[in-house]
């Protein structure tokens, strides 16, 4: 019993030790974007109204199938009346009760149901290529937030290095100062600079708690969820890369191929081509087969009882009077007939066929006809929309790309001009031909190009993302 004690202790926390890494374990982009996809709520709504789609499928097809149904009446009549059995007036209270089951058939619709299929079908496409493109920006906008978090935490690090070289700085000037090399007050252009660095910090770290709380609000994750990215030590910018060769042509032709909500718009065209022959049915004359199967029984619905007599009669015979008797049923009282009975006697059979012309509907056909000319008229311009949206987005994209190409090339040249200007700087205030402002200037400088740079590494990385979405490429990060 012991060992048993003991086994289950160590398996319970074997899986509590497993849960806490699993929870605590950092999560990478493809990781973030297929949780985000599995409990988004927009996302949910998307597969409801994909499910809602299906079900108008499944409603219009069983349409074809013959519509049945049964009922049944009880009940009594009170004064003149007529008895719905016996067809006779009575001034006494009559029970009575009815069954009735009938079918009917739809044999020609003028081409209603099957059209009326054909569009839910390709509407329920259409909810598919909804819900895909929703997925699809969902990706992308977890992608903006993953990398706004790696570059919160990139510039985290950055202002902690620059915290421990002002602290070090500090070293070094009160080391001149004991040597007279410096006078005191220069300690305090050091301690403002320290200050400034830690305000860095704080906003920095600031920063990478907006950007976590964006990620799991996209990710339906609570604020005290723990959620940790993956962090890279190095993460590749492809050297092949050239946003001033991509064309606008090329983008977009992907982009048109790619891109659900383009497909979809297109689909949307087609139901609403649909729409206008399922207008033109109600202008065709319908034919359906009916059946009916009836029964019923009245309380005054009653059976003679008859008695034999014998009935004198007189005849002559011969010129002759003679009596001679005859046996004759005659009627002496009445029953109710048995309720088995008259359900038996009563029941009746009906089965026909029902042609409908359609000759004046208060013009509500024609009415009908124009309103899907309408849809289809908004949905071929909803279909041209989109496809301008998209174009619009690539342009943007692509400019955005060679734009923030240019400015990563720009803020790299800035940094190795600030890091050069810094070195000589570092060199001349250990020699002390500078005084700590002019050092310490240019230590900003130097930081403010760091910055720049790492800022302009991310935006251009996602933008860079941006195209390979209009690609159809998948959102990944080469990371080391």
């Amino acid at each position: 019993m012991t060992i048993k004690k003991s086994a289950l202790t160590l398996v319970f926390f074997a899986l509590t030790s497993w849960m806490i890494q699993a929870q605590t374990q950092p999560w990478s982009l493809e990781k973030c974007i297929e949780y985000a996809q599995q409990n988004n709520l927009s996302l949910r709504q998307a597969q409801y109204d994909i499910r809602s789609a299906e079900l108008n499928i499944q409603e219009n097809k069983y349409s074809r199938l013959p519509a049945l149904s049964a009922g049944a009446r009880a009940g009594y009549q009170f004064g003149r009346t007529i008895d719905p059995t016996t067809n006779s007036f009575n001034n006494e209270r009559i029970g009575f009760n009815s069954f009735s089951l009938d079918a009917n058939a739809m044999l020609y619709g003028g081409g209603f149901i099957n059209n009326s299929i054909k569009q839910s079908e390709l509407n329920t496409r259409a909810a598919r290529l909804d819900a895909e493109a929703t997925s699809n920006n969902l990706a992308l906008d977890v992608a903006a937030a993953y990398l706004n978090i790696l570059l919160a935490e990139e510039q985290l690090t950055n202002a902690e290095k620059n915290l421990e070289l002002s602290e070090e700085q500090l070293e070094q000037t009160d080391k001149l100062i004991r040597a007279g090399s410096v006078p005191a007050n220069d300690r305090l252009d050091i301690l403002s600079q320290i200050a400034q660095n830690e305000r860095a910090i704080i906003e920095a770290e600031n920063a990478v708690n907006i950007g976590y709380l964006n990620l799991k609000q996209l990710m339906q994750l609570g604020p005290e969820d723990d959620l940790k990215i993956v962090r890279p030590e190095f993460i590749e910018l492809p050297d092949n890369a050239n946003p001033q060769a991509v064309g606008l042509e090329e983008v977009y032709s992907a982009a048109l191929q790619t891109q659900p909500q383009i497909r979809a718009a297109d689909l949307r065209i087609e139901s609403a081509q649909v729409s206008e022959a399922i207008a033109e049915s109600g202008f065709l004359p319908t034919l359906s087969l009916f059946a009916n199967l009836n029964s019923n029984f009245s309380s005054a619905f009653r059976s003679p009882i008859f008695e034999t007599q014998r009935v004198p009669q007189t005849v002559f015979i011969d010129g002759s009077p003679v009596t001679i008797e005859f046996q004759s049923q005659v009627p002496v009282d009445d029953e109710q007939i048995a309720y088995t009975d008259q359900i038996d006697q009563n029941f009746g059979q009906v089965v026909g066929l029902n042609l409908n012309i359609p000759i004046y509907s208060r013009h509500t056909n024609r009415i009908n006809k124009e309103r899907a000319r309408i849809s289809k008229l908004n949905a071929e311009v909803g279909s041209v929309q989109q496809r301008q949206l998209l174009e619009a987005d690539v342009q943007r994209a692509i400019a955005d790309t060679r734009a923030s190409f240019n400015s990563y090339k720009a803020a790299q040249r800035s940094v190795d001009a600030a890091e050069m200007a810094f070195d000589n700087a570092q060199k001349r205030f250990d020699l002390g031909a500078i005084n700590t402002l002019e050092f310490a200037t240019a230590r900003t400088t130097l930081d403010q190009a760091r910055i720049e740079l790492i800022r302009s590494k991310y935006q251009y990385l996602f933008n860079l993302k941006t195209i390979d979405f209009y690609m159809g490429k998948a959102l990944e990060l080469n990371m080391n």
